[in-house]
């Protein structure tokens, strides 16, 4: 168990006073039986007009912000502390004959709330994908369910080069594949695709990751001090289990989930409009800490701070 000390900070600039319209933000980690929320609070700077908090479909919680007057400089600083526990149950191998077998079939009552998750969502026309991701098939010991993703997130994670890039939509699959690099979302997008070549529901997450210290850079996570992303993976036996194909880890060790969505679009950190020429923006600067200290012994009480 650890406690994990989250803050995300956004600041956009501008040539002279803009107006501002409606924000959407999704800072709030998910709260469940491995992560914990002890305390949140996000300042916004200048004061919105108003702030409003609702669910998506996918049960994410979204913060709807709308201002008054004008401004050169539009900051959200967020902060989050929560009680971490790694999942450590998770094993890579499974009963002979297992539902976690290959072909992978999902019981029929989960099939109508799974099958969104696993359409494909991008052309194969030569079907390279579909031989890459069934190449997993034939290149582990046990072809079971969790073998065969861990080999998927193992593989991008030594085979591919991650380059970071700050802003902008994934690339595709198959674009991936064939440049031999990406950041995050990509390869979260080419696991994600491979996992529905095989049959299975995947959707994308996006959150925070902890990096360690370490001397070796070699063994230093990779994508750390911006938002994160990875991807769920429904099993057959019942059960979200997460892949971070960037750093080839499987289960929630060090990641921090704040949205759970079927397409990566939905589920951008942070979108607003605003009114100005076009030359009046500046830009915008994104940097996200996370660290960590021992947990106490001892129940912690919840505390909420909204602002």
């Amino acid at each position: 168990m650890a406690i994990l000390n989250v803050r995300h900070l956004t600041r956009y600039r501008y040539r002279q006073p803009v107006g501002l319209g409606e924000h959407r933000m999704m800072f709030r980690p998910r709260e469940s039986y491995d992560q914990r929320l002890i305390e949140t609070r996000t300042t916004i700077t200048p004061e919105p007009s108003s702030i409003r908090y609702f669910h998506d479909v996918f049960g994410n919680t979204i913060g709807v912000v709308t201002f008054d007057g004008k401004t050169t400089e539009l900051t959200f600083d967020s902060y989050n502390r929560l009680d971490h526990r790694p999942d450590e149950a998770l094993t890579a191998t499974s009963p002979a004959g297992s539902v976690n077998a290959f072909p992978f079939v999902y019981e029929q009552q989960d099939l109508q709330d799974l099958r969104p998750c696993m359409e494909r969502a991008f052309a194969d026309p030569d079907r390279k994908l579909e031989a890459w991701a069934k190449h997993f098939l034939q290149c582990v010991d046990r072809v079971e369910a969790v073998s065969v993703l861990t080999a998927i997130t193992q593989s991008i994670h030594k085979d591919l080069t991650y380059v970071g890039r700050p802003s902008g939509p994934p690339q595709s699959p198959l674009e991936t594949l064939e440049l031999g690099r990406g950041t995050c979302r990509d390869f979260a997008v080419l696991m994600i695709e491979g996992a529905r070549v095989l049959g299975l529901s995947a959707r994308f997450v996006s959150g925070y990751l902890y990096s360690p210290r370490h001397d070796n850079e070699e063994c230093r996570r990779r994508g750390g001090g911006n938002t994160h992303a990875w991807v769920r993976i429904f099993l057959p036996s019942g059960g979200w289990v997460e892949f971070d194909p960037t750093n080839g880890l499987v289960g929630n060790r060090d990641l921090i989930r704040v949205a759970v969505v079927r397409d990566p679009s939905q589920a951008v950190p942070l979108s607003g409009t605003w009114d100005g020429a076009v030359d009046d923006y500046l830009g915008m600067e994104v940097q996200v800490d996370v660290t960590t200290d021992e947990a106490p012994d001892f129940p912690m009480r919840r505390v909420v701070s909204l602002r």
